[in-house]
């Protein structure tokens, strides 16, 4: 991290994030051995350029992980750089395109990876809402659209290969829009890994789905074909909004991946319930902070990614 010269007010908002980390005991992880997995939204990033102080507190919260999904990204990567430039030069991005209409937001999704814990393995596309053929005009078309394509790339960490799959669903005129467009995603993803051409059957799906509480009817909809949450997640108390009421964000795995999930995940609080001690020398209200920091909090878990003793096992009891 290279906070470099910076000023007694962001040094003071800084000191007090570090205690909140803190507090979150979030476990180190270990070369070869295991990962920290993120995944966050963070508000509206780079539609407004944020304050110093606040792209020094994002960099500081995105360094405690090794691997971070980040949703509502936006077209000017300006303040993402600056970031990352905090974060200095082990820090590497690979992030998708944008879709300028309103449905869109102008948004990307971005993995954000320390490439000393995790290599990007090449591959890195959006998802293609299954189509068909309107036999008027020959023309293949989507009969229903996530509006933000949900955005995949490959890593590989340890001895462990695997796809991440990152989405934010619309959150439309209501819950009940939201049951298609996830049910669809669910399937598509339940296609994909019977794929037999798949390029890796270890598949993580992950962002903010808009579901505001595991075993609703939103909830049953993305778990419709086998999907699951880790243990650990579905353990957790509270969610990821700053109420830390509601399970907008989710990281949800198919029954091949359990083994790589230890017992360690949770949402790293840096609001606390006042955002006024980051912000020393700044009136805001809560609102405003959020469109410095954001609306939500990251949720995160750690991965096993040293598995050549699974891999034998499997071997030894075919």
């Amino acid at each position: 991290m290279h906070h470099g010269d910076i000023d007694i007010h962001t040094a003071q908002g800084l000191e007090q994030l570090r205690k909140r980390i803190e507090a979150e005991k979030i476990p180190s992880s270990k070369l070869d051995e295991t990962i920290n997995v993120a995944t966050w939204n963070i508000r509206e990033f780079g539609k407004k350029p944020r304050l110093k102080s606040a792209i020094h507190f994002i960099a500081e919260i995105l360094g405690q992980f090794d691997l971070i999904a980040i949703t509502e990204l936006r077209n000017d990567l300006s303040d993402m750089k600056r970031v990352m430039e905090v974060l200095g030069p082990y820090w590497k991005i690979v992030y998708s395109d944008y879709i300028a209409d309103h449905g869109g937001n102008n948004e990307r999704v971005g993995y954000l990876y320390d490439q000393r814990a995790v290599t990007f393995t090449g591959l890195a596309a959006e998802a293609d809402a299954p189509r068909k053929k309107n036999p008027q005009t020959g023309e293949y078309l989507e009969q229903l659209s996530w509006w933000r394509r949900p955005y995949i790339a490959s890593f590989r960490s340890g001895s462990f290969d695997f796809v991440l799959i990152t989405a934010h669903i619309r959150w439309g005129d209501g819950a009940a829009a939201r049951i298609a467009p996830l049910k669809l995603l669910a399937e598509w993803m339940e296609k994909k890994r019977k794929d037999p051409f798949t390029e890796d059957k270890d598949i993580i799906l992950m962002g903010d789905f808009n579901i505001p509480k595991k075993d609703d009817d939103l909830y049953n909809a993305i778990t419709s074909t086998g999907l699951q949450a880790p243990d650990a997640i579905r353990g957790l108390k509270h969610g990821s909004n700053l109420a830390k009421d509601k399970r907008y964000d989710q990281i949800l795995h198919f029954p091949t991946v359990t083994d790589n999930f230890t017992n360690k995940a949770g949402v790293l609080d840096f609001y606390c319930g006042d955002h006024s001690p980051l912000f020393p020398a700044k009136q805001m209200t809560k609102e405003e902070f959020t469109y410095q920091l954001s609306d939500h909090l990251p949720l995160w878990i750690q991965m096993n990614v040293d598995i050549e003793g699974l891999k034998l096992d499997q071997i030894l009891n075919r």
